[in-house]
C-alpha cells in the first residue's frame, strides 16, 4: 500500500506577511531565540519604529508554530547559557523559504517603486 504523503503548501502561498510576522522570521533567520530577544532584535533592527508586544508577539509563534514556520528549539547548546523558563524558537526549512518569499516580494514592490520615481529621487 502506498501513502500519499501531504503535499507541503509553496511558500508563495503564506504570502503576503504581515509586518510583525515578517520580523520575528526575520529575528530568528540568524539562529535560535526566545521571546524577549525577538522582541529586542526587532525593536533594534527596525530603529524603534516597530515594537512587539508580548501579545502580538506571542500570537504570531502560535500561528507560526501551527504553520510549521517556526519550531521550539530543543536542549540549549550551553545549559550554563539557558534559563529553563524560556522557550526557544527556530525557523524551519519551510519558515526560511517563506522568510525568502516575502523579502523577494518585498524587493519587487521597492524596484517598482523606484520605476515610478517614488524612492531614490532627491527632490532639486
Amino acid at each position: 500500500m502506498s501513502r500519499n504523503p501531504q503535499k507541503q503548501p509553496s511558500p508563495e502561498s503564506f504570502l503576503p506577511l504581515s509586518p510583525p510576522t515578517f520580523h520575528i522570521l526575520l529575528a530568528l533567520a540568524d539562529g535560535e531565540l526566545h521571546g524577549y530577544a525577538i522582541m529586542k532584535g526587532v525593536t533594534a533592527r527596525s530603529e524603534g519604529t516597530v515594537r512587539l508586544g508580548p501579545g502580538t508577539l506571542y500570537g504570531a509563534l502560535k500561528r507560526l508554530l501551527e504553520d510549521g514556520l517556526v519550531e521550539e528549539a530543543g536542549e540549549r547548546a550551553d545549559p550554563e547559557q539557558s534559563d529553563e523558563r524560556r522557550r526557544y524558537y527556530r525557523l524551519t526549512s519551510v519558515g526560511r523559504s517563506v522568510a525568502r518569499a516575502e523579502a523577494e516580494r518585498l524587493d519587487a514592490l521597492v524596484r517598482a517603486a523606484r520605476r515610478k520615481k517614488l524612492l531614490g529621487v532627491r527632490p532639486a
